[in-house]
């Protein structure tokens, strides 16, 4: 009577790779099973960080599952392979159908992710976050490529293996979902736009075109023009005369946040302050002369003023009235106490920015509110002739600086050179990075004492030559 030899050695070693295996893919298949259920939360708070992680764990236990199939495979001989061939390729199978879902998922969740964070990285305070932004923003799709690539391999083995199986098709059809969102990721940094925007809509701040162009003439700054407003042609008209025709380019989505522009201002003068205002003004104001239907505009306003003030050194007193940022706007209680301040220091308030709402005019200052809106700068070259304004003024009547609330309509004749300061009641961090850099600019925090710091400076400006 014959016996049974003993069992070969290997055998024991090939059964718990194959539990091990099978194992692996189940788990990786339930995985991504949980993380495909959460597809209809992923808003709500902490699901997408966890649909995240339940991906990497269908990745990578099915990974793993495919590494313990490949072992078992390798241990087994002969007969031993034959009995256990199905059971290897099922999981195997399974694997790479989890392998080829789960990457599709994880691309398409890379491009919400690469879209995301672009927005926020374009919108970044500093060049220097904006551009770390974005490097995360490529490795996140980058990311996206890899597993494009991976689906498509487990989809192209699956299909040599059972082409015409459901298995196959479906991951297939898994691999191009990768594909198209990888490629729509790439295409979010291909189409990154690098310049910043002009606003010509009477919704955005007017003065805010001042140091956009500064950035253009002191940093290079790449600008587009906000299309088909009732702006339009005067801001290209008032770029092009600036120099600044080969920084212009055509209007696309995605442009770079406003709020960098003044730090690039702030650099170029800390570098060179006398240098970038020179420039400036020769970009601003040209080399002709201020033409009469300004300087007779002002010298009309100023002749109708009350005597005595037409030839005496004089401020400006900005007002502003806004809808953005309210809180901000001038209040006739301050405004009243800084014509006061002005009046006693020996100087001229002259009222300008937008309307006086306190009733008649403080006896001795120059109504010029609303200057803007005249005709005379409402030209095609009307960003020039508003500058130019301010310009006659210091160059013909005695303006010797300027005080206000926080507003953009300053920062056009400080950067000319008009000594400023702004009233905030907190440090301004966008504009803060002029103080110190751009001549005469200085921040005032309403705290304790702020009103004397105000006097000192106007004392020092009516006593400068």
């Amino acid at each position: 009577m014959m016996t049974e030899g003993p069992e070969p050695a290997c055998t024991g070693v090939a059964a718990a790779a194959t539990l091990a295996a099978q194992h692996l893919e189940r788990d990786a298949e339930g995985s991504l099973d949980a993380a495909l259920a959460l597809a209809s939360t992923l808003h709500t708070p902490g699901q997408r960080e966890r649909y995240r992680r339940l991906l990497e764990r269908a990745i990578e236990q099915a990974d793993r599952a495919l590494a313990a199939a490949e072992q078992e495979r390798a241990a087994l001989q002969g007969h031993e392979f034959a009995v256990e061939r199905e059971r290897i390729l099922a999981t195997r199978m399974g694997a790479r159908s989890t392998l080829a879902r789960a990457h599709a998922a994880r691309a398409e969740d890379a491009l919400h992710g690469a879209g995301q964070l672009s927005l926020s990285a374009q919108r970044a305070p500093t060049r220097e976050a904006c551009d770390d932004g974005w490097r995360r923003v490529e490795a996140i799709v980058s990311g996206a490529d890899a597993s494009a690539g991976a689906a498509a391999i487990s989809a192209t083995e699956l299909e040599a293996g059972s082409p015409r199986s459901s298995v196959a098709r479906a991951a297939r059809a898994a691999a191009h979902r990768a594909e198209v969102a990888a490629r729509a990721a790439r295409r979010i940094i291909e189409e990154r736009n690098h310049a910043y925007t002009f606003h010509t809509d009477n919704g955005f701040s007017f003065g805010e075109g001042w140091y956009l162009a500064a950035a253009a003439v002191l940093a290079g700054a790449a600008i587009q023009v906000e299309p088909g407003k009732i702006g339009t042609p005067q801001a290209e008209a008032f770029l092009r005369d600036a120099g600044l025709s080969d920084q212009l380019q055509a209007y696309r989505s995605r442009p770079r946040a406003m709020k960098q522009t003044t730090e690039l201002v702030a650099r170029a003068f800390k570098a060179e302050p006398s240098s970038a205002q020179r420039r400036l003004r020769a970009a601003f104001l040209g080399d002709a002369p201020i033409p009469e239907s300004v300087t007779g505009w002002v010298d009309r306003r100023l002749a109708e003023a009350p005597a005595g003030t037409s030839s005496r050194k004089k401020v400006l007193l900005w007002i502003r009235e806004g809808l953005h940022h309210p809180h901000r706007n001038t209040t006739l209680a301050e405004l009243l106490e800084l014509t006061d301040l002005v009046q006693r220091t020996g100087l001229v308030p002259v009222l300008t920015g937008d309307a006086f709402r306190g009733g008649q005019v403080p006896e001795g200052a120059v109504d010029m509110t609303l200057f803007w809106k005249d005709a005379t700068f409402r030209q095609l070259d009307m960003r020039r002739a508003q500058l130019q304004f301010f310009e006659h003024l210091k160059r013909t009547h005695g303006l010797v600086g300027q005080l206000g609330v926080t507003t953009a309509g300053m920062d056009g004749p400080a950067l000319m050179g008009l000594p400023t300061m702004y009233l905030t009641d907190e440090t301004n961090v966008r504009m803060r990075e002029w103080v110190g850099a751009v001549p005469g600019y200085q921040e005032v925090v309403r705290e304790g004492g702020y009103l004397e710091r105000v006097r000192r400076v106007l004392s020092e400006w009516a006593a400068a030559s």
